[in-house]
């Protein structure tokens, strides 16, 4: 379906809640003001296939742009709100944006963004702050019609730059598809979790990013309501949970490990039986962390593995987990490939590149090396990850090729570390990576957020050393750790791996350890 369907059937019923200040907006409300969206597009000489960059924190207003170039036919580019003016101005730059939509919040970093750019539209949605012009206001002189040509556009999101400069995902655009076609994700919520338009869904992570955008929207269609989070916070999501009655959700490991991380008594403060299913992604969750995750909420815990580029999607639901602990499921919409480093395919338990064949098509904007480097010769795509299958075709992930340390010789994945130091009670969060080493070629690394920055210093390090050489191989101990206050972390829960890698390698303009 589709939110205007929503909006002729029950129009009173709300699409979208903001959690902390409750503002609601309704299918009918929605489905009017992203029709003037749309006419206002039209206006501005933005037709089917036009890209435009939205630059908002999660804001009420985001949904109504969103849902306006979905039924025009338009490309959206959500870029994160974290990003500096510089990285903000390629990205409206690369995709070639007709329209640039930001807040107030924003606004300093979105005008020295906006400084040379030409041609493009500016717009803030709270109110006329020059340059940027009143995006209420001309949406408003718009009639609340569908544009006559109304068609499915879709989204062109870009890479979190957590290995390089971003790059944006184009995948297939058929022009004049129909609308109804948004529903998306939100038919794969309802088959394997159980989530239909009686649904309360609460989308904790920034919108901009794939996974929240993506199912947000997708739910949206079916006819849920959707809470959102203005900004994630371990507690408030739970107050959330049970203020709003919520029945699905889709969180990151993260996620997990910060709620874990409160204190037990205030965890029992909180009412989360209404649950009904939860799913989450973006990285491995570590076995322990899921199986207190289960120990609470109870195997309701579904996982899932997929990128941005939609090429190939595995699911694993709480009972199979159990008996596949670590794994991210089997695949439902290709066919998983692990790949040898001569390009060969490898049996069960081979550890190799995974590569999915017969999924959706993409391409990297303006990047053909790019799209080239993540094909094999058979025509099988990869998002970069390093995993194996077990005889009954269950992934497991190991690392991104990106991140192996390679020291003495040996192939060394850091993720494995991270997930063992992760659960000790005194680190907040992790980051592995190889630094250079005159014997070793790379040493391993461990980079440290501690719980409780205090404690920083040479016996947390050798604590910490002596719990992971007591767990793990000596091998891919760490070698070395160090503390940070904060690491480096995507709000949507990717860790900037490369800029604390750097440091250690001396590369301009990278993160400093302390």
């Amino acid at each position: 379906m589709h939110p205007s369907h929503h909006a002729r059937t029950t129009p009173d019923k709300p699409a979208f809640i903001m959690a902390e200040s409750g503002e609601t907006v309704t299918f009918g409300e929605l489905d009017a003001r992203s029709n003037q969206g749309a006419q206002l597009f039209r206006k501005l000489g933005i037709g089917p296939g036009d890209p435009i960059a939205i630059f908002l924190e999660n804001h009420p207003r985001y949904y109504e742009i969103l849902w306006a170039a979905q039924r025009s036919g338009v490309r959206y580019t959500a870029i994160s709100s974290k990003l500096t003016a510089g990285e903000v101005e390629y990205i409206i730059n690369d995709s070639q944006a007709k329209a640039f939509f930001t807040s107030a919040q924003l606004m300093d970093v979105a005008r020295q963004a906006a400084a040379n750019l030409k041609g493009v539209k500016l717009f803030s949605v709270d109110g006329a702050d020059a340059p940027f012009e009143d995006y209420i206001a001309a949406r408003d002189q718009m009639p609340a019609e569908p544009v006559p040509d109304e068609q499915a556009g879709g989204a062109m999101l870009y890479s979190s730059g957590t290995t390089g400069k971003p790059k944006g995902v184009k995948r297939a655009f058929v022009p004049g598809s129909p609308i109804e076609g948004g529903a998306g994700l939100g038919m794969v919520a309802a088959q394997l979790y159980g989530a239909s338009g009686d649904s309360i869904y609460l989308s904790p992570a920034p919108l901009y990013h794939a996974a929240p955008l993506g199912w947000s929207m997708g739910l949206m269609a079916t006819g849920a309501t959707i809470v959102m989070m203005e900004k994630f916070d371990p507690e408030k999501a739970l107050e959330y949970i049970q203020k709003y009655r919520i029945t699905h959700a889709q969180w990151v490991p993260t996620h997990f490990v910060k709620m874990l991380k409160l204190p037990a008594e205030t965890r029992a403060l909180y009412d989360t039986s209404s649950l009904q299913a939860v799913f989450h992604a973006a990285a491995p969750c570590p076995v322990p962390v899921k199986e207190q995750m289960m120990a609470w909420w109870g195997p309701i815990i579904h996982e899932y593995y997929a990128g941005t580029e939609g090429n190939g999607m595995t699911v694993i639901g709480p009972h199979d987990w159990l008996a596949h602990k670590g794994s991210v499921g089997q695949c439902i919409n290709a066919e998983v490939k692990i790949v040898g480093e001569e390009g060969e395919e490898l049996g069960p338990r081979q550890e190799g590149m995974v590569y999915f064949a017969g999924g959706g098509q993409f391409e990297y904007h303006n990047d053909p090396a790019k799209t080239a480097e993540s094909r094999h010769p058979k025509g099988w795509t990869t998002l970069g990850d390093v995993g194996w299958v077990d005889e009954d075709g269950f992934l497991y992930l190991t690392d991104r090729k990106s991140f192996m340390i390679i020291s003495g010789g040996v192939n060394i994945y850091p993720q494995e570390l991270e997930n063992l130091l992760i659960t000790h009670p005194k680190v907040a969060d992790v980051a592995v990576v190889g630094a250079p080493h005159e014997e070793m070629g790379e040493q391993v690394v461990a980079v440290i957020q501690p719980a409780n920055w205090a404690e920083a210093g040479d016996d947390l390090a050798a604590e910490l050393t002596a719990f992971a050489r007591a767990n793990i191989s000596h091998v891919k101990a760490p070698r070395k750790i160090d503390f940070m206050e904060e690491l480096p972390r995507h709000p949507t829960g990717k860790l900037y791996k490369r800029l604390i890698r750097d440091a250690y390698w001396g590369k301009e303009g990278s993160k400093i350890v302390a």
